[in-house]
C-alpha cells in the first residue's frame, strides 16, 4: 500500500506528498487513525483529500496511505432495514461498539460477514449466463425477495451452483469464461458509488408513482422513474412531505437519504417505521426501506458520500427488476458542503460561493433516475424515483441550488410558507408547482381510473386558477358585488383547497389516499358545482345554495376508511336531493309569482 505524509490540514480538507500513484476518486486512510478520505484533486505528487470523519488534532507528518481502490458500497442480503451513515457504516453495529458518539477510526463492514442467508437458485449447471443474469434468490424480510445477479463483467458458463445456506463471502457457485478463467460467484458485489450502475437501454416513465397524497397524485403526478424536487423556506413542511413520500410512494424499496438535516428529523424516521404499517402487506415499512443517515452535527463531507452511497443501493435493487424511490433530504446541505470543500481548495467561486460545477453535479446526481431495461437474459424493467428536498435560504427560488436542480428534474412541488401558516399541509403552491409527465401517465390513468378523472382534474385546476384571479377583484370591490357565477367558483374552489388538497398527515384514513378514493372526492364536488350552476340559472339565491347541509358531508368524506367508498358515492344521491329541493322550491315561487302577474 502506497504511503504518503501530510502537508496541510484545513478542516476536512487534507493536502497529502508523496503519493505518485494515486488516482481521482481513489479511497486513502489518513493518519494512524486511519480515516476514511478520497482524493479529489492532484498536482504532481501532492494529493488533496477530503475526509469524510473529525479531522481535528492531525497534523503535518501523519501518515497517509493509498488503498488505490474508489470509494466503494457493498451491495448484498442485508442492506434492507439497515441504518448507514454516509459511508456506509452500519451505525447500528458501531453503536454496539462505542456506544453514543461516533468514534473516528471505528470501522465495521456494512454487511455482516456472519449471517446465513438461505439461496435458492433459479438457473441450472451448464446455462450460459451474462451480466444481470438472476442467478438465485435470498428471502431477507418478508417484503424484500432478494436476488442474486451476476455482477457487471462477467459472462459465461455457469459450471457449478448448489441451493444451501451461505454467508455472503461463501462462494455459491462458478462461471467459466470465454477465455478459460473460472470465477467464484458470491452473494455480494462491490461497486464504485461514482460510477452509474450499467442497464440495457432507458425508457421513458409511463405509469404514476402513486403517493396517496391528493395534491400531488391529481394536479402534479410524477412518473415511475422521474425526477422532482420540493424546494421551501423552513417551516413549509418538506421534512414532512418526505416522510410521507417514504412511507407510502408506490416503489417497492425505499432509499431514504438524510443528507445534513437536523438530527431531530432522522430520529422520526428511525422511531416510525418499525412501527408504520405498509397498506399493502400489513408488515412493518422499515421491512423495504434502507436508511442513511448523515445529519448536520455529523461530519460535513460526507454528506456528498451519502448521496452517492444512496443512489448506487437505489440502482442495485432497480437491477433487480424492482420499483425503487429515492428521497433525499436535502440537497442543499450536500450543496453547501461542496462549496466548502471548493473554497478550501481554492477554486474559483461560481454564483453565492458555489462551485462552477454545481449543476453538473446534481445533473449527474438526477440522471442516475429513470425507467429502464435491466442487462440480463428476461426482459425485466426496474425503475428508480428520485425525489430531492431543497433548503434555500429564505426559500429564495431564485437560489442557485434550486435553479440548477429546476434545469434537470420534471416534477416542481413549490412549499410556500404562507400557506405553511394557515395550516393548510400539504402546503404546496398549486399556482406555482408543475409536472411535466402528465402527457405520458394520462393513458395508464384513462385506463385504469377512467377518462373523466383527467377532465375533472383540469376542471378544478381551473376553478383554483380562476379563483386567484376573482380574488384580486374581490379585494377591491367585495365579495357581494361579484355576479353569482364568480362566487361560485370561489365557493368551489375553497372546497377544492379544503375538503381535498387540505390533507392530515398524522390522521390514520386521511394520511394516505387511493386513486379511487381521491377521484369520489373529486366527483363530489365537481358534481356540486354543476348542480349549483344548474340552480343558479333557475332563480335559486347563492346563500341557499353556499349553505346546503350537503357541504359538510362533503368536508367530512376524506375521512371515510377506505374499505367504505359507498358511503362518499351516496353523498351525490344527498346533494341531487337538496338541490333539487331548492330548484322545486325556486321554481314554485317563479310560477306563483307569475300567476299573481296575470
Amino acid at each position: 500500500m502506497e504511503q504518503g505524509v501530510i502537508e496541510k490540514v484545513s478542516g476536512p480538507l487534507v493536502v497529502a506528498k508523496g503519493l505518485i500513484n494515486a488516482r481521482m476518486y481513489d479511497v486513502v486512510l489518513v493518519s494512524e487513525h486511519r480515516l476514511i478520505g478520497e482524493v479529489i484533486e492532484l498536482r504532481g505528487d501532492r494529493a488533496s483529500i477530503q475526509v469524510y470523519e473529525e479531522t481535528g488534532g492531525l497534523g503535518p507528518g501523519e501518515p497517509v496511505f493509498n488503498t488505490g481502490a474508489p470509494l466503494s458500497v457493498e451491495l448484498g442480503p442485508g442492506l434492507v432495514e439497515a441504518i448507514y451513515d454516509g459511508i456506509q457504516r452500519p451505525l447500528d453495529v458501531i453503536y454496539g461498539k462505542v456506544g453514543d458518539l461516533l468514534t473516528r477510526g471505528v470501522s465495521a463492514p456494512a454487511l455482516d460477514r456472519n449471517k446465513v442467508w438461505e439461496f435458492v437458485p433459479s438457473v441450472e449447471v451448464g446455462t450460459q449466463v451474462v451480466p444481470g443474469d438472476i442467478l438465485g434468490s435470498v428471502k431477507e424480510t418478508k417484503l424484500v425477495m432478494h436476488h442474486i445477479m451476476v455482477p457487471p463483467g462477467i459472462a459465461g458458463e455457469l459450471v457449478s451452483m448448489k441451493a444451501g445456506s451461505y454467508t455472503i463471502e461463501q462462494t455459491i457457485g462458478e462461471v467459466k469464461t470465454s477465455a478459460g478463467e473460472t470465477i467464484p460467484l458470491t452473494m455480494m458485489q462491490r461497486w464504485p458509488v461514482r460510477r452509474n450502475r450499467p442497464y440495457d437501454k432507458k425508457l421513458p416513465p409511463l405509469m404514476p408513482l402513486i403517493t396517496g397524497q391528493r395534491v400531488i397524485d391529481a394536479f402534479f403526478p410524477m412518473g415511475k422513474g422521474g425526477t422532482g424536487c420540493v424546494p421551501g423556506p423552513f417551516g413549509s413542511g418538506k421534512t414532512v412531505i418526505q416522510h410521507q413520500l417514504a412511507k407510502w410512494a408506490d416503489a417497492e424499496i425505499i432509499v431514504y437519504v438524510g443528507c445534513g438535516e437536523r438530527g431531530n428529523e432522522m430520529t422520526d424516521v428511525l422511531m416510525e417505521f418499525p412501527e408504520l404499517l405498509d397498506p399493502k402487506s400489513g408488515e412493518p415499512l422499515i421491512r423495504r426501506t434502507v436508511l442513511i443517515a448523515n445529519t448536520s452535527n455529523m461530519p460535513v463531507a460526507a454528506r456528498e458520500a451519502s448521496v452517492y452511497t444512496g443512489i448506487t443501493i437505489a440502482e442495485y435493487f432497480r437491477d433487480m427488476g424492482y420499483s425503487v424511490a429515492l428521497l433525499a433530504d436535502s440537497t442543499s446541505r450536500w450543496a453547501e458542503a461542496m462549496r466548502e470543500m471548493s473554497g478550501r481548495l481554492e477554486e474559483m467561486p461560481g454564483e453565492e460561493g458555489y462551485p462552477a460545477y454545481l449543476g453538473t453535479r446534481i445533473a449527474e446526481f438526477y440522471e442516475r433516475a429513470g425507467r429502464v431495461a435491466c442487462l440480463g437474459g428476461d426482459d425485466r424493467e426496474g425503475t428508480l424515483s428520485v425525489i430531492g428536498a431543497v433548503s434555500p435560504p429564505g426559500g429564495d427560488l431564485s437560489d442557485p441550488v434550486v435553479q440548477a436542480t429546476l434545469r434537470v428534474v420534471k416534477v416542481f412541488w413549490g412549499l410556500e410558507d404562507k400557506l405553511a401558516y394557515k395550516r393548510h399541509f400539504p402546503a404546496i403552491n398549486w399556482l406555482t408547482s408543475y409536472s411535466l409527465y402528465t402527457d405520458s401517465i394520462d393513458p395508464y390513468l384513462r385506463d385504469t381510473i377512467g377518462a373523466d378523472w383527467i377532465s375533472m382534474r383540469e376542471t378544478a385546476m381551473a376553478l383554483l386558477q380562476k379563483e386567484a384571479e376573482l380574488e384580486e377583484i374581490a379585494r377591491l370591490v367585495g365579495v357581494e358585488a361579484l355576479s353569482p357565477a364568480d362566487r361560485l367558483i370561489l365557493e368551489t374552489a375553497r372546497s377544492v383547497r379544503e375538503d381535498f388538497l387540505h390533507q392530515n398527515a398524522f390522521h390514520e384514513e386521511d394520511t394516505y389516499t387511493s386513486l379511487e378514493k381521491q377521484k369520489a372526492l373529486i366527483s363530489l364536488i365537481m358534481h356540486l358545482h354543476e348542480r349549483m350552476e344548474e340552480a343558479l340559472k333557475k332563480g335559486v339565491a347563492p346563500a341557499e345554495l353556499f349553505c346546503l347541509k350537503v357541504r359538510e358531508s362533503i368536508a367530512r368524506a376524506k375521512f371515510t376508511p377506505e374499505e367504505d367508498m359507498s358511503r362518499i358515492l351516496g353523498i351525490i344521491d344527498e346533494i341531487d336531493g337538496q338541490v333539487d329541493g331548492l330548484i322545486e322550491a325556486a321554481t314554485g315561487v317563479l310560477a306563483a309569482g307569475a300567476e299573481v302577474t296575470t
